[in-house]
C-alpha cells in the first residue's frame, strides 16, 4: 500500500445535497419512510429528537446518505441503500459515517438553516 510508506492519499469521490427539512414534516406514509432510512441505532437516536429537532435529525441522515452515495459514485439504488450507511456522532457532536463499504476514510459535514439542510461527503482512499 503506497500510504504506507509515504505515499500521498486521493479523493475517490465527493458528494453534495440539499435537502428541504420542511418536506418531512408532510410524509404521506412517515413509518415506512423513517424505517428506510434510518438504521436501528440511528432511529434510537431519532427517537429521543422532538419537534422540529427531529425533522433536521431526519432531513440530515437522509442528505447524508444522498451526498455518500453521490461520492462513492452509484447513487442509491440496487447497489446502494439507506441501510448500508449509518452515522453517529462524536462526544462535542461531530457527524461520523461508522458504517458504509468504502474502505478509505470518510469526511462528512452537516449544515442547517431553519429550512434547509446541506451536507458534503468526500471519500478519500485508493478504493
Amino acid at each position: 500500500n503506497r500510504n504506507d510508506i509515504g505515499g500521498t492519499r486521493m479523493i475517490y469521490g465527493i458528494g453534495i445535497d440539499i435537502t428541504n427539512i420542511d418536506r418531512f414534516k408532510t410524509l404521506h406514509n412517515p413509518a415506512t419512510f423513517i424505517q428506510k432510512v434510518l438504521t436501528p441505532t440511528e432511529f434510537d437516536e431519532f427517537e429521543a429528537k422532538k419537534g422540529q429537532r427531529a425533522y433536521e435529525f431526519l432531513a440530515g441522515h437522509f442528505s447524508v446518505k444522498e451526498s455518500y452515495s453521490k461520492a462513492y459514485g452509484t447513487g442509491l439504488g440496487k447497489k446502494l441503500n439507506f441501510q448500508d450507511i449509518e452515522i453517529n456522532y462524536d462526544g462535542v457532536g461531530k457527524p461520523k459515517i461508522v458504517k458504509h463499504p468504502f474502505s478509505g476514510t470518510v469526511h462528512v459535514s452537516i449544515s442547517h438553516s431553519d429550512h434547509h439542510v446541506v451536507t458534503q461527503v468526500i471519500l478519500e482512499g485508493d478504493n
